[in-house]
C-alpha cells in the first residue's frame, strides 16, 4: 500500500492510456484488495488471469523500453510472496513509446492480461505474461528498485526442462513450475524480474543485432577457447543466458567468445523470439578481453592430401569479403589440395533474373587467392536449376570444388548436369564415376528445395580419391531448446535423414565395387556429429565422422545461442579410417568472433591415400 503522502500525490497524478493514440485519463490509486503481480503471474507459465481485466496492479518501474516492436515498461512488486514459483514482475505493453513513466516510479496499472508468444505460436516459443491496453498512475518517483536476483552457478539447476504433458502435445505450459529442479522453470519463475549476473564469460560473440550470450556456469562443458560445447541432446548447457541492452546500440560491447563482462550486468529478465530468456541490461558489465586469436592449421606434408570444407556464406561477386576468404584459405587453412565450398552464389547474387552460372564468383575467389600468395586453383561445379536448391531467393547457392592442379588432378567425365545422376562403374577392377563432376541422385525427393550433393573423382600421387560435397537442409522450422514443448520437435531432420540415407547409399555403391576405395564425404551437414543424421551417413560402417577423432571439447564448427556445436563435418571411408594415418582439424576463424566473414569454421582433413 502507498503511504499517505503517496496517496495525496496520486490524486494529482495524470496517468496515460498507453495506446497508439496515447490519450490521457485520470485514474485512482491502488486499493487494498488489488491483485498483486505474483497473483497475475501464478505458478505455471500461463497466467490464471489471462484474457481478464485487472485493476490497480502495483509495482516499481525497473526498466523502460522505447524501441522495437515491443515497447513498454517493466514493474516489480518489492513485497514478494513466499512461493518461489511465482514471479514478482510483469511487462506493461504500451505499443508506442511509453510517456510519463520512468525507472524508480511507483505505479498502479490497469489493463488486460495476455500471454504473448514472441514470433507467433508456430515457433513453439514460450509465452510471456504482460498487461496490455494499460492505464497507469504514477504514485511516487525516485524509489529504490527491488534488489536484483543474482543468477549464478549455484542458483541454476543442472537439469534443463521437465518433460512436457503428453496430453497437451508435449507442452510444459500447464505444469507447476519447479525452479529448484529445472533451469527453464527457474528462469520462468524470474520472468520480467530485475536480475543480475556477475563476471560472466561470453560464449557467443556480439552479433549485428547487439546481443551476446554469457554463461553463469564457468566450468559447464568449457573448452580451451572459452566456449561452452554442446555435446548431446540431453545436455543443453543450463548456464547460457542472452544479454541485450536497454541503452544505445552504439554503447553495446563488441565481444568475442572468451571475453568477460566484468562486474555486474543488471536488468529485467525478458523472453525473446530468438534466444528465449534474455537479460535486458540497464547496467552492463565492463568488457574484459580474453585475447582470443584465430587459428592456423599446419601445412600438409608432401605425401599428405589435405581436403577441406568451408561454408563461405552466400558469396557472390558483389561481396567485399573475397580478400578475407582468400586469406583464410591461404593462411589459416594453408592452401588445402581440395576445398569443398558451400554457399557459392550465382554471378549476380540475390538478384532474381534467372542467372544460374557462378563462373564470375569462382574466378574472383581464385584471383583473390593468387593475390594472397596461394596457388592458382582450378574449380569444378554444376549449375543448379533456377530457384530449385533453396537458400537466399535468386542466389542459387551450390557446392563447388577448388583444387590445386600442382598437387592433385581432377578426372573429368562429361555428361554431368543438374538433372543427371552420377553412377558408379568398374574400370580396370576399380571404382569410377560415370560422370565427374556429377550430382548424387538429384531427382530424389530428399533434395527438394535443397542442395544436391556434388561428387568428383580426383587423383593424388596415382591414387583415386572420391569426394562428395554436401550442404544438407537447414534447421529452419525446428522448435528451439527453450520451447514450450519439451523435448522440442526437430522437424527439419526428417529431410536431412532422407538426404543422409541417399548419400550413404551412393557411398555404398562405390565400396561395393571397390572395398578399399578412399571416399571423403564432407560439407555443411547442418547437424551434429551425435545426431541421427550422422548415424545414417555412417550406416553399416560406410563412413565415419572424423571430427570424433578430436577431444569432445574440440568438436565444434559453429556457435549458436551460447552452444559451440558441430554442423560442418568430414566423413571418411573405412580405408582411410583404418589406416589411422589421418589428422583432423576444426580451424576456428569465424564462429567465435564478432567480425566473422562466415558463421562457419572450416574443417581440414589430412591423410595419406
Amino acid at each position: 500500500m502507498p503511504s499517505k503522502k503517496s496517496a495525496r500525490l496520486a490524486a494529482l497524478t495524470v496517468a496515460a492510456v498507453c495506446s497508439a493514440a496515447s490519450t490521457v485519463v485520470l485514474t485512482a490509486p491502488a486499493h487494498a484488495d488489488s491483485v498483486r503481480i505474483h497473483d497475475v503471474q501464478g505458478s505455471t507459465r500461463i497466467s490464471p488471469y489471462a484474457g481478464k481485466e485487472v485493476t490497480d496492479v502495483a509495482g516499481i518501474v525497473t526498466g523502460v523500453r522505447t524501441y522495437g516492436s515491443s515497447r513498454g515498461f517493466w514493474i516489480q512488486d518489492p513485497q514478494a510472496d513466499d512461493n518461489p514459483a511465482t514471479s514478482e514482475a510483469i511487462f506493461v505493453y504500451t505499443n508506442s513509446t511509453p510517456k510519463g513513466v520512468a525507472v524508480g516510479d511507483a505505479v498502479t496499472v490497469s489493463g488486460t492480461v495476455q500471454e504473448y508468444v514472441p514470433g507467433g505460436a508456430a515457433t513453439g516459443n514460450q509465452s510471456i505474461t504482460e498487461i496490455t491496453k494499460p492505464t497507469f498512475t504514477v504514485v511516487s518517483s525516485g524509489n529504490a528498485l527491488p534488489a536484483a536476483v543474482v543468477i549464478s552457478d549455484r542458483s541454476v539447476p543442472a537439469a534443463y526442462a521437465p518433460a512436457g504433458d503428453a496430453a497437451a502435445n508435449g507442452s510444459v505450459n500447464g505444469l507447476t513450475l519447479r525452479p529448484r529442479a529445472y533451469a527453464l522453470d527457474y528462469y520462468e519463475s524470474l520472468e520480467h524480474m530485475n536480475v543480475q549476473v556477475a563476471d560472466a564469460r561470453v560464449v557467443t560473440a556480439t552479433d549485428p543485432y547487439t546481443e551476446l550470450w554469457v554463461t553463469v556456469k564457468p566450468w559447464e562443458h568449457r573448452n580451451r577457447r572459452g566456449g561452452t560445447v554442446y555435446g548431446s541432446y540431453e545436455s543443453q548447457n543450463t548456464g547460457r543466458l542472452q544479454i541485450q541492452s536497454l541503452g544505445k546500440p552504439a554503447d553495446f560491447p563488441v565481444a568475442n567468445v572468451g571475453d568477460t563482462l566484468a562486474g555486474t550486468t543488471t536488468g529485467p529478465l525478458d523472453y525473446t523470439q530468438f534466444g528465449g530468456y534474455t537479460l535486458v541490461a540497464s547496467e552492463l558489465g565492463t568488457l574484459k578481453s580474453g585475447g582470443l586469436k584465430r587459428e592456423t592449421t599446419r601445412k600438409q606434408g608432401r605425401g599428405e592430401l589435405a581436403v577441406a570444407t568451408y561454408n563461405v556464406e552466400n558469396l557472390d561477386p558483389s561481396d567485399a569479403t573475397f580478400a578475407e576468404h582468400a586469406s583464410a584459405i591461404v593462411n589459416s587453412l594453408q592452401s588445402p589440395d581440395i576445398v569443398s565450398l558451400e554457399e557459392i552464389q550465382d554471378n549476380n547474387g540475390a538478384k532474381d533474373d534467372g542467372t544460374v552460372a557462378a563462373d564470375q564468383t569462382m574466378q574472383k575467389l581464385i584471383d583473390a587467392i593468387v593475390a594472397a600468395g596461394g596457388p592458382a586453383y582450378q574449380w569444378r561445379s554444376i549449375d543448379p536449376v533456377d530457384k530449385a536448391d533453396g537458400g537466399e531467393p535468386g542466389g542459387n547457392i551450390r557446392q563447388a570444388f577448388l583444387f590445386n592442379p600442382e598437387r592433385v588432378s581432377f578426372v573429368d567425365r562429361a555428361g554431368g548436369d543438374a538433372a543427371t545422376a552420377v553412377g558408379v562403374t568398374k574400370v580396370k577392377g576399380k571404382a569410377a564415376l560415370t560422370v565427374s563432376p556429377g550430382r548424387v541422385d538429384p531427382a530424389n525427393a530428399a533434395w527438394t528445395n535443397s542442395r544436391k550433393p556434388l561428387a568428383g573423382e580426383f587423383t593424388f600421387r596415382g591414387r583415386t580419391v572420391f569426394v562428395i560435397a554436401n550442404h544438407f537442409a537447414s534447421k529452419g522450422g525446428d522448435q528451439p531448446l527453450h520451447a514450450q514443448f519439451q523435448p522440442p520437435v526437430r522437424s527439419s531432420e526428417t529431410q536431412r535423414h532422407l538426404q543422409a540415407t541417399a548419400v550413404n547409399s551412393f557411398v555404398k555403391d562405390i565400396l561395393a565395387v571397390q572395398k578399399n576405395a578412399d571416399v571423403v564425404t564432407l560439407g555443411d551437414i547442418n547437424d551434429f556429429e551425435f545426431s541421427g543424421t550422422a548415424k545414417l551417413l555412417e550406416d553399416d560402417g560406410a563412413l565415419w565422422s572424423a571430427i570424433k577423432s578430436l577431444p569432445r571439447s574440440e568438436r565444434y564448427s559453429y556457435v549458436y545461442q551460447g552452444n559451440a556445436q558441430t554442423l560442418d563435418q568430414i566423413l571418411i571411408s573405412p580405408s582411410i579410417r583404418k589406416s589411422c594415418d589421418f589428422e583432423y582439424d576444426s580451424v576456428h576463424i569465424n564462429s567465435e568472433f564478432n567480425d566473422q566473414i562466415s558463421d562457419h569454421d572450416p574443417q581440414v582433413l589430412r591423410f595419406r591415400p
